[in-house]
Parts: C-alpha cells; sequence; structure tokens
C-alpha cells in the first residue's frame, strides 16, 4: 500500500522529530485494529507465553509457537512494520543458528525485521543478520544486573537520581553507538530515563524507541496492546491508569450474556426468532 511504513520512513520521522508508535501485539485481530489506528511498528513479542497463554516461565516460547503467532499478527498487519522476538534459544546458540532462525521468520511468517533482546552481548549476530538482508532492532539498556554494578535497586531505577544515570551514560551511549556501528536499524532502549535517555536519542542517527521504562525523551515508544486497553484479567481490580479497561467490559458483556440466558431471553447476536 502507499502508505507502507518502511525503516527509512521511521529514520526520517527521527530526524523530522515525529514521534514512532510500536504495540506489541499476538493475534489477528488485535493486529487489524491496531493497523487501522495507524500504529507504526507491530512487535510480536517472545512475552506472549506469560502475558496471553498463561505459561509460567518465559523460557517455555517454542521457534514454532513463535512462527504461529506472527504468521497470525501477519495476517492482520498491512500498513505497519512487523517485527518479532526469537524465543529463547537462537541467539543464545549463536550466529548461524540466530541468521537460520530469523531466516524462517522472514519466509514463513513475512516479518519486516527481528527484534534481539540483549542485543549489546551479540553485537556480531546484528551484523550477520543485516548482512543477510535482515533488519534489526536492537534492544539494550538497564537491566537488574546493569543496576547491581552501579550499586543501585533495579526497581528503583525509574527514581535514579542524575548522578547515577549520568554514571552510566557514557556506557550506554557506547553501547548505542555500537549497536548502529554493527547494522542496527532501531534501538529498543529499556529503562532509558530522563537523563541518560535524550543523551542516547542523540548520539546515534537511528530512531530509539522505549518500551518498559521509557518516556517521551526518546523518538517513539512500544507498549503492549493488552496493558494499554486494560485487557487482562487483572484489571478487573487494578488500579493501574489504562487507556480502557476492556477486562471490565468484557465482565460486565459476560455478566450480562449469561443473566439472559438464565432468564430464558434471546441474546443479544443471535439470529431473530421466527414467530
Amino acid at each position: 500500500m502507499a502508505n507502507k511504513v518502511t525503516i527509512p520512513r521511521l529514520q526520517q520521522m527521527k530526524r523530522d522529530g515525529e514521534k514512532i508508535v510500536g504495540v506489541v501485539v499476538w493475534d489477528y485481530q488485535m493486529a487489524l485494529i491496531a493497523d487501522k489506528a495507524g500504529v507504526e511498528i507491530m512487535s510480536v513479542g517472545d512475552s506472549v507465553g506469560i502475558n496471553l497463554w498463561g505459561q509460567p516461565n518465559p523460557l517455555e516460547v517454542t521457534m514454532e509457537q513463535m512462527l504461529t503467532v506472527t504468521q497470525a499478527v501477519r495476517r492482520g498487519t498491512e500498513r505497519a512494520l512487523l517485527s518479532c522476538d526469537f524465543p529463547y534459544g537462537p541467539l543464545q546458540e549463536g550466529v548461524d543458528s540466530a541468521v537460520s532462525a530469523a531466516i524462517r521468520f522472514v519466509k514463513e511468517a513475512g516479518v519486516d525485521m527481528i527484534k534481539l533482546d540483549g542485543a549489546a552481548d551479540y553485537p556480531e549476530a546484528v551484523t550477520a543478520l543485516t548482512r543477510a538482508g535482515i533488519p534489526v532492532w536492537a534492544q539494550f539498556g538497564i537491566t537488574p544486573q546493569t543496576a547491581m554494578q552501579y550499586g543501585i535497586e533495579y526497581a528503583a531505577m525509574s527514581g535514579a537520581d542524575a548522578q547515577v544515570a549520568a554514571d552510566m551514560q557514557d556506557r550506554l551511549v557506547a553501547e548505542a553507538k555500537m549497536l548502529e556501528a554493527a547494522g542496527a536499524a532501531l534501538l529498543d532502549f529499556t529503562n532509558s530515563g530522563p537523563v541518560v535517555g535524550p543523551a542516547v536519542a542523540e548520539a546515534v542517527s537511528i530512531p530509539v524507541i522505549g518500551g518498559f521504562g521509557g518516556g517521551p525523551w526518546l523518538d517513539g515508544r512500544v507498549r503492549m496492546v493488552h496493558a494499554a486497553i486494560g485487557y487482562s484479567a487483572k484489571h478487573l481490580d487494578g488500579k493501574t491508569e489504562t487507556y480502557a479497561n476492556v477486562a471490565q467490559t468484557a465482565f460486565d458483556a459476560l455478566t450480562a450474556f449469561g443473566n439472559d440466558v438464565r432468564a430464558g431471553r434471546q441474546i443479544k447476536g443471535a439470529p431473530p426468532v421466527k414467530k
């Protein structure tokens, strides 16, 4: 389509100061909705196992499962750029394994790019995928391990003082530049903070997008659709602000449906009863 999002378009958005919108999606219907809403990036996260399927361990998600989910999102995506995560394994097994997995995602699920978690530890994989013609969205940032190295609690990172953030700045700017030099098309900066975040975004020419712990100081934001719309059951009793409360709407609708059935009334949306 004429307004199909491309990586050059995202890079131009950064130069023009336009913010990039990304969402994490796991199903066809939500992909249709998000694409129509005009997001630039559709990201299929490996968090699907925990958040949608109830798996207790994020490492349980398999390559075949990620392919199936990504294929579904691909069918619902026309305009946005489609990215997907590796499950645990291909990246950790080495460059050849990472390239083979990425090729499968391109051929079997039609992805536009691959997001590599912890990419700062695997710059050779970033380069190898790029050489294979597969754009890379490279994730890096402040992790629990990084926080421990700086002698602070990870849970307090979002409120870390300016001095702590400044102490990390040189390292993270260097990592961002390294990933750009390795061939990354985009960066996903986790827990960026308002001090280091702007410094990193200004230090590289590629878009820097933030999910968890990001902010308006980056070139864009990515958010799980289910979190943004309050889809999860936890939102029935939760106090977290969301853009909607789909969980409550679904609960109310299903309760009303049950009441109609129990009362012997025709349910809404059913074919009319001929008299």
